[in-house]
């Protein structure tokens, strides 16, 4: 894998222009700045608020009302009363917060030449350099998963002066001395602390100043920050100094740790496009804006590049023991970063890691099942009892670090399928490695306690289907037959989507670990009584239950295509329902659906599954024109990571998917791009490597976890079956 390297010419005239580098639990963004160096931080950690009682008096009668409303066709009535009536039922959440920032005063103005800001993605390390008044100014920034540390050095080839500040809202205590910075600070609302720490190695004179530490006559300044809350730390100075005694190690050697870590990871797997070398010498925003101003305009380099990038945002954001990336990875801005920055899992979460397991990544998934279990589990299995008078466990469409899984902000988060979604990633895990102990120690009891929660909770109707609800279509809402605006459903799509598919692999799972077979049993013939996917009057597949038309037909949200993607319900198999899924996506972008980043990544995977190649191709290119900031971050807008999680799947989803029962090179990839992909990892312990040239496959390499024969679709050729082993083997 070569190294990829973004580029740039300017520094951040804004946080969203600025460069992230990361280790899973904490995050640097890299403002560039000439005059002034502007370092932002954040630990995973940072979050206002704690766990709160969420038990709500008399819920589950509420909800055994609204579903009779239903029942009886009185779907504004429905929402009406719960608007009247259940206003005590929604909490809110508090935010994660950064961690607060370090400037480093180097010039009295921003004159410089030769200025180039880059994140070389493959070594994880982010470099500014230009030149001043006949000097070099360079700096390096990495963050290090081994030593748990940000690390940032300025070094220039004549002597320079540094002025290091902190600032940050709510400081408790600042203590400042020429070997550091340490500041106690605290969260807005619930004063939750933490502890952030610079130590300041230079051969220069540091001295203590009114403001922070002024370093003269300097050739090298580093700064080595750790972050320690008390979410994680009962004494933070100590566990502060702990993580410092490493950087004794000296600036080199902390730095091959860290680069030979990221390496590791980044180096496992690659997407690659032939690669203008004139092009790549640009800097990213001229780029983008090369393919904004010339429709016919090609950059596919650019494609490899994204695909990368993807990989580095989370390899940066989530790692084992960290965790999981929330909206916007580990980064964020101030004490009120959008929507809280928080896990939201009506889609986004779950977006996030759709890139990991083909990208050969999968340990990066291990910090959303640690969440999933550790918080999640606890807080959704106390909603279900108390809330909902049911077993198993239910979350809803937002979380926090404190397992909070009730509905919250209004009727749109009356959803409780968000625990349900999550639980795919689990099975996904199993489908793409069959290892039976992450099944039985890690998946099993998530998926199982979904699985109880809806056996208990879907209910009969008068035509004898058992229904979900009350729901939503995430976060669309219909018109009734009088034409009034409704939010919420029973058994929406996406619910008979989620749920039917949860109960199909629980039940797979029950047959596979022998734990509970009878359980099993039960949840195919609850499955076998849920209502079926359905057709609409205009041919697409119908969102909610009864044949109505959507409020908003260009929605950002497209919730009933799940059954396409990310899930695989949807297939050639079934050939109506993947017309009528066709026509759902015509109709939505003919209204002007795709209008944020994630919705527009969303599309590429949805386009991929069709086999749709131009419309694929189109789409990563009116998401690399339409929704991508200068510096790659994925534009909603504002920033949310997910967009680039998605972005980065639909490309690898382009080139190759698994989810039929077989191995399918490029499924949507156009004629004229030409490419190859390397270690890419396919559903069923299959590893491929590809080389394609003219749509016509001229390698492929593939290489499996146990022995056995795999099925592979290669274009202009019939189905090969290969036999396959451990050791790479060479089929085209």
């Amino acid at each position: 894998m070569k190294n990829y390297i973004l580029h740039l010419t300017n520094a951040a005239p804004q946080w969203d222009n600025a460069s992230p580098v990361g280790c899973g639990s904490a995050g640097l963004m890299v403002w560039g700045g000439v005059g002034e160096e502007r370092l932002t931080f954040n630990e995973e950690s940072i979050w206002d608020g704690g766990p709160m009682n969420t038990k709500v008096d008399g819920f589950a009668d509420k909800i055994r009302h609204i579903r009779e409303l239903f029942l009886e066709g009185r779907e504004h009535d429905a929402d009406v009363w719960a608007l009247e009536n259940m206003g005590d039922c929604f909490n809110r959440i508090k935010a994660y917060e950064y961690a607060g920032e370090i400037r480093v005063r180097l010039h009295e103005d921003d004159e410089a030449e030769n200025y180039r800001r880059d994140i070389d993605l493959t070594d994880g390390v982010c470099t500014v350099a230009y030149e001043r008044d006949g000097a070099a100014y360079t700096r390096e920034y990495f963050a290090s998963y081994p030593a748990g540390l940000i690390a940032s050095r300025f070094t220039a080839s004549a002597a320079f002066s540094a002025g290091i500040r902190f600032r940050r809202e709510n400081i408790r205590r600042l203590t400042v001395t020429p070997e550091g910075i340490a500041a106690v600070c605290g969260t807005a609302v619930s004063d939750n602390r933490f502890l952030i720490k610079t130590k300041i190695v230079t051969d220069g004179t540091a001295s203590v100043s009114e403001a922070g530490v002024d370093v003269k006559d300097a050739s090298y300044l580093e700064l080595y920050t750790v972050i320690v809350t008390a979410f994680k730390s009962f004494n933070l100075v100590n566990a502060a100094e702990d993580l410092l005694d490493k950087t004794f190690a000296g600036w080199d050697a902390l730095r091959r740790e860290a680069v030979e870590d990221h390496r590791a990871l980044m180096n496992r797997s690659d997407v690659s496009f032939p690669a203008d070398p004139a092009l790549e010498a640009l800097p990213v925003n001229e780029r983008l804006e090369r393919l904004k101003q010339d429709p016919d305009a090609r950059d596919d380099g650019l494609l490899s590049l994204y695909y990368a990038f993807g990989k580095y945002l989370l390899i940066g954001s989530s790692r084992p023991g960290t965790l999981p990336a929330n909206l916007q990875g580990v980064w964020a801005d101030g004490l009120t970063p959008p929507w809280n920055s928080d896990y939201h899992m009506n889609i986004n979460l779950q977006m996030n890691y759709w890139q990991a397991e083909e990208a050969n990544i999968g340990e990066c998934t291990s910090a959303l099942f640690d969440y999933m279990n550790g918080y999640l589990l606890p807080g959704g299995e106390r909603v279900a009892r108390e809330n909902y008078e049911a077993r198993g466990m239910v979350v809803h469409h937002l979380s926090d670090i404190y397992g909070f899984a009730a509905a919250a902000d209004g009727l749109w988060g009356l959803w409780p399928l968000g625990g349900a979604w999550l639980a795919y990633h689990l099975w996904e895990h199993w489908l793409y490695t069959g290892d039976k102990n992450f099944l039985r120690t890690t998946a099993y009891r998530y998926i199982r306690n979904c699985a109880e929660f809806f056996m208990d909770t879907l209910f009969e109707g008068p035509d004898g289907y058992l229904h979900t609800g009350p729901s939503t279509s995430p976060e669309n809402r219909y018109f009734d037959a009088e034409h009034r605006p409704v939010y919420l459903a029973i058994s929406p799509t996406m619910d008979l989507e989620i749920v039917g598919g949860l109960l199909d692999f629980y039940a797979e799972c029950e047959k596979i670990l022998g734990i509970d077979p009878a359980a099993g049993e039960k949840a195919k013939a609850i499955r076998a009584r849920m209502v079926p996917l359905r057709v609409g009057k205009h041919g697409q597949l119908m969102e909610w239950f009864k044949d109505y038309d959507e409020c908003e037909p260009g929605h950002r949200h497209i919730s009933h295509a799940f059954g396409l993607y990310p899930a695989a319900q949807i297939t050639r198999a079934t050939p109506e329902l993947f017309r009528a899924i066709e026509v759902t996506l015509e109709r939505r972008l003919a209204s002007g659906g795709g209008h944020t980043g994630w919705s527009r990544a969303w599309l590429i995977s949805l386009f991929a599954r069709l086999g749709k190649a131009q419309e694929t191709y189109d789409n990563i290119r009116q998401l690399f024109t339409k929704s991508t900031f200068p510096n790659l971050f994925d534009a909603h807008p504002p920033f949310q990571i997910d967009g680039n999680f998605g972005g980065a799947a639909g490309i690898g989803e382009m080139v190759m998917q698994s989810h039929e029962g077989f191995v399918s090179l490029l499924p949507a990839t156009p004629d004229w791009l030409d490419g190859s992909f390397e270690n890419l990892r396919a559903r069923g312990g299959y590893t491929v490597s590809a080389s394609w040239k003219g749509g016509i496959v001229t390698s492929l390499v593939v290489a499996a976890d146990r022995s056995g024969t795999v099925k592979i679709r290669v274009p202009g050729h019939d189905d090969i079956l290969a036999q396959v082993s451990k050791e790479p083997v060479k089929i085209l």
